[in-house]
């Protein structure tokens, strides 16, 4: 090909699309993905005298001051304040004077249960007191009725009482006498011989001695096994201090009426 007069020659247009099919899109004219960027920046217009372009960012008007509160809001913010703290205040009092209720509470019901327990315990030992004292009187009653008619029925066991007293003196006692009641006197000298041989006694009748008891008399000491001291000192053993001889009726009582009471 020639070259022109008026210039360089120019590349002959593409022949027309005898195929009747759609031109492809240049590679120039497609989407470039991220992967395919390696840098980038943004592009700002610049000065029309070529200097670099300044950045002013975005000019936003300066926020308002807030308006300084009216003395009613202060106030008000001040009671507010001050309820508060006053609530907080008396809750906590509140509590505190609960608690120490509670424990004065609990310890005046403990001060007067302990005094109710106290107070229940002694009247409940002097009912035992009561009780016991009761039930020997009436042991000794009746043991005192048992031996009263023992003695009349077996009048004989005053022998036995008589040699124990005896044989109760040392064996360097003399002068020995045996005091009997004038009804045990055959009794005693009879069934107690040996023993009065032995020891050297003499018996002799004494109507101040009960039946079923004796006195024994020596020069070292006297041995009381009358009926009344036997049986103060079996008494005595079950804390009772009934005597032998049993106290007066009253005026108008007879003995049944007073038992049957």
């Amino acid at each position: 090909m020639s070259s022109s007069k008026n210039g360089p020659s120019r590349p002959a247009p593409p022949p027309p699309n005898t195929n009747n099919q759609a031109a492809k899109p240049s590679g120039y004219g497609r989407f470039i993905p991220r992967e395919e960027l390696s840098s980038f920046a943004a592009w700002n217009l610049g000065s029309l005298d070529g200097a670099a372009p300044t950045d002013k960012g975005v000019q936003r008007p300066a926020p308002p001051e807030p308006e300084a509160p009216s003395q009613e809001q202060v106030l008000a913010e001040a009671t507010r304040a001050a309820r508060t703290a006053g609530y907080q205040d008396g809750y906590r009092d509140g509590l505190v004077a609960l608690e120490g209720f509670k424990q004065s509470f609990a310890s005046q019901v403990t001060a007067q249960l302990g005094t109710v327990t106290q107070s229940y315990m002694e009247q409940l030992d002097a009912l035992q007191q009561q009780m016991a004292r009761a039930l020997a009187v009436s042991a000794t009653h009746l043991a005192r009725q048992m031996v009263r008619s023992e003695i009349a029925q077996r009048p004989e066991l005053v022998v036995a009482v008589a040699e124990e007293a005896v044989e109760t003196l040392l064996l360097s006692a003399r002068h020995i006498t045996l005091r009997v009641n004038p009804d045990d006197v055959a009794l005693v000298s009879q069934g107690a011989a040996d023993v009065l041989a032995a020891r050297g006694a003499r018996v002799v009748s004494d109507a101040s001695v009960l039946r079923g008891g004796c006195l024994v008399e020596s020069d070292i000491g006297v041995i009381d096994a009358s009926v009344e001291t036997r049986w103060r000192r079996a008494a005595a053993s079950i804390g009772c201090d009934e005597s032998w001889k049993e106290a007066p009726l009253p005026a108008g009582t007879t003995e049944d009426e007073d038992t049957d009471a």
